[in-house]
């Protein structure tokens, strides 16, 4: 018998949500139902892709489609409103990362999850690239004893990235990968200190240069350096210190390093199929594959955001 089908709404209509998308298209007996964007013209042109309904808003389309999950793809500062009409109805979430522009926000929504008993999922999708597993079975051997994390990179070209209240800054907006992998790899973080500057012809009123020292509870300690000042970007990813063993991931490929020489291996599992499979699967009831749920994502953006405030300020980094 084929599977039932599962209709799912996206709210918002961006490159994130375009991915999202075009995967679950390819997913058999999933129907992408409808669009959300207050933009219309891109909620529009989304849409066409997959035969999809457009909504000016995702009130809306809450309202008019019969739903059996829901993606949420908006900007940090949109998350709250949303989720919550979603758990009101049941609905199984897909939240793309960060979960909001604060730490108050995505709290209250965990509590909301867990109210709900709904399957979540969150987008921090390199931890479905193959290339992360292999680093992690090469560390399981030698543990990691140095992180150095780096995003060095350009201003996304959008109003709200620039806004500390739209985004967050880039440490909650883009850096929260390279913690998110720095979790998976090595461990949790117990404290540290950060400091961040903004240079006067800088975007909008984040920092844009940010320093944070951690250290881990299995006694590594780590290095993370982000800026949005340059032209394009231009170094992206972890490296990682063990004895006898370097490592340097990124989105695209591993470079391991060890008594055998250097070698590159390419990623070959796009992350973002693997992400949308396993959700889905989660919410037919047949499928453990979800590796970040709403619960896992929220101690990423404790870090995120705790980074972020003692940045901002220059000082200890306090965890909840």
């Amino acid at each position: 018998m084929p599977p039932v089908t599962i209709r799912i709404g996206l709210v918002g209509a961006g490159f994130i949500a375009g991915r999202h998308l075009d995967s679950l298209a390819c997913i058999d007996g999933v129907t992408v139902a409808g669009v959300a964007d207050p933009r219309t013209e891109r909620a529009e042109v989304l849409a066409a892709r997959s035969g999809a309904t457009p909504y000016p808003a995702w009130e809306v389309m809450l309202d008019a489609e019969a739903l059996d999950a829901l993606y949420v793809c908006v900007p940090p500062y949109a998350h709250g409103p949303v989720e919550e009409a979603a758990l009101d109805r049941g609905l199984p979430l897909f939240v793309e990362k960060p979960l909001a522009a604060d730490l108050a926000t995505a709290e209250r929504l965990a509590d909301r999850v867990v109210e709900a008993g709904v399957v979540t999922a969150v987008g921090y999708h390199w931890r479905y690239l193959d290339t992360l597993e292999q680093a992690r079975e090469l560390l399981a051997a030698a543990p990691a004893r140095m992180v150095l994390g780096a995003w060095l990179d350009k201003a996304p070209r959008v109003d709200w990235w620039a806004r500390a209240a739209g985004s967050g800054g880039q440490t909650v907006e883009q850096v929260t990968h390279l913690f998110d992998v720095a979790r998976v790899l090595v461990g949790e973080v117990e404290d540290g200190w950060a400091v961040g500057s903004r240079s006067p012809d800088g975007p909008g009123d984040i920092l844009d240069v940010c320093t944070a020292a951690l250290r881990f509870g299995t006694g590594a300690v780590g290095s993370f350096a982000n800026s949005c000042l340059l032209p394009r970007g231009v170094r992206i990813g972890i490296e990682l210190v063990a004895p006898g063993l370097r490592l340097w991931l990124t989105e695209h490929e591993l470079t391991v390093d060890d008594r055998d020489g250097e070698r590159t291996t390419t990623a070959q599992v796009d992350p973002f199929p693997a992400e949308d499979r396993a959700f889905v699967a989660a919410v037919r009831g047949n499928g453990e594959d979800v590796r970040c749920s709403y619960a896992e994502a929220l101690r990423t953006h404790r870090l995120a955001t705790a980074v972020a405030a003692a940045a901002a300020d220059g000082g200890p980094v306090r965890l909840p």
